[in-house]
């Protein structure tokens, strides 16, 4: 099928038309990183134990892992929260990468 050559301005309307999305999601980003650094970093301090409170975090960083430096943060807690239960930390990694890992990049 010959691609026809008006679908590329069709294409860079649509970018612009989402291009405050996405720089919104990512200011988004920034403030859920503030505030799961420090959920995070008290959970890790206290040897928190307590799956509602380590799960409860670690759904609210799932939806931002979109992002590398939450992605970080979803993979510290996920690592403490391995030595309480694995089996759901293993849940937690599948359910990141059908989110989010599309490709086989590593990440």
């Amino acid at each position: 099928m010959k691609k026809n050559h008006s679908d590329a301005p069709a294409t860079t309307n649509l970018v612009e038309k989402i291009r405050p999305l996405i720089e919104y999601s990512h200011q988004l980003a920034r403030e859920a990183e503030k505030l799961y650094t420090l959920e995070v970093a008290a959970i890790i301090k206290d040897q928190e134990s307590d799956p509602g409170r380590i799960e409860h975090c670690l759904d609210g960083i799932l939806g931002f892992c979109f992002d590398d430096n939450m992605l970080l943060l979803f993979k510290k807690l996920c690592r403490h929260y391995y030595t309480i239960d694995p089996v759901a930390t293993g849940e937690y990694v599948y359910a990141y990468k059908d989110m989010w890992n599309n490709d086989d990049s590593g990440r």
